[in-house]
């Protein structure tokens, strides 16, 4: 089984040396000084205070890598788009993409079947470029929790978690899906296969929609925005609209809103990824959070209107940045 991570940051830096150090058949596409040092050192991990470093396959040209069975895919979500036809070379008449990507993905209404079905999200995917360069057959859904950074190039620190809930769009516990659950089980990452892979979506989705924005306008830790009567309020007025838009597609909450918040406040003093990327003068992922749930309630036809007012401000403040649009 070839296996290529495709945005070897962090979390696909994590998942890449896991799986290195298991003996998986791994490649990693990387660029800049993550690549360089990677290259020239090996991958290294630091996991529970232990400094483990592994050889890899690493490039910045997919062409060097060729055909995969599965190429997973862990870039920021706005990356993405701009690079499937470099990702070309890796992609055979029988390899799945894997779509580890933050917010709701570009094929979300692929196989959920209704009126529907089909539907394109220009706010994560425009022009189409992932739903007609990948296909929507190709794809497996993936759900990432681990919290990992790169301290220097070619050193990632885990941090917390080890689950990919995988998922097909059609809700099948699928030969493709087992296979991968079973490699990554075998690299000690925890990879259950969910039949309702949208529905860990939202739940994820339900917090990131929210505490980012709100943290990047306001540079307040995730303590502090959950327990601040006023943010509070607005994360909440914020989770209620997009709880009515994903319960009209038939997605189940397993928790209430109060308890997801509390959830967030739990974390401590956090600083978002929206907020870390704002202070590293990083692009935001604005649209795959916040924008794609607006244009869900376009879709269902559900008034937004505090997320409407938060993705506006959050807009303008990448605007003014230069980290958005």
């Amino acid at each position: 089984m070839k296996i290529c991570i495709f945005g070897a940051g962090a979390i696909g830096g994590y998942m890449g040396a896991k799986l290195a150090e298991a003996g998986a058949d791994v490649s990693l596409v990387a660029r800049g000084p993550h690549l360089a040092a990677m290259q020239e050192n090996g991958l290294t991990l630091i996991e529970e205070g232990v400094s483990k470093t592994v050889p890899v396959t690493v490039s910045d040209n997919s062409a060097d890598l060729g055909p995969q069975d599965y190429v997973i895919v862990t870039l920021k979500a706005h990356s993405v788009p701009p690079v499937v036809d470099k990702m070309k070379p890796l992609i055979g008449p029988n390899t799945t993409i894997v779509s580890g990507v933050n917010g709701v993905p570009w094929w979300y209404f692929h196989k959920v079947g209704g009126d529907l079905e089909g539907t394109r999200l220009a706010s994560v995917d425009p022009g189409n470029a992932q739903w007609d360069g990948f296909g929507p057959d190709n794809v497996l859904g993936c759900v990432v929790y681990p919290a990992a950074e790169v301290i220097e190039p070619g050193v990632i620190k885990h941090i917390e978690g080890n689950r990919f809930s995988l998922g097909e769009p059609s809700g099948e516990k699928s030969e493709r899906a087992m296979a991968l659950s079973k490699a990554l089980s075998a690299a000690g990452l925890k990879a259950p296969v969910r039949p309702k892979i949208r529905d860990e979506i939202w739940v994820k989705l339900w917090g990131n929609l929210s505490f980012n924005p709100i943290s990047a306008l306001t540079h307040a830790t995730l303590d502090v925005l959950c327990t601040e009567p006023g943010t509070r309020e607005v994360a909440r007025n914020m989770m209620l609209e997009a709880q009515t838009i994903a319960e009209k597609l038939g997605v189940k909450f397993p928790i209430d809103v109060d308890r997801r918040i509390q959830g967030g406040a739990d974390v401590g003093a956090h600083r978002t990824s929206m907020l870390q990327d704002l202070d590293a003068n990083r692009p935001m992922e604005i649209d795959a959070l916040v924008g794609s749930v607006q244009e869900l309630g376009r879709v269902t036809n559900t008034p937004t209107p505090t997320i409407d007012t938060v993705l506006a401000l959050i807009q303008l403040r990448g605007k003014v940045a230069g980290l958005y649009g």
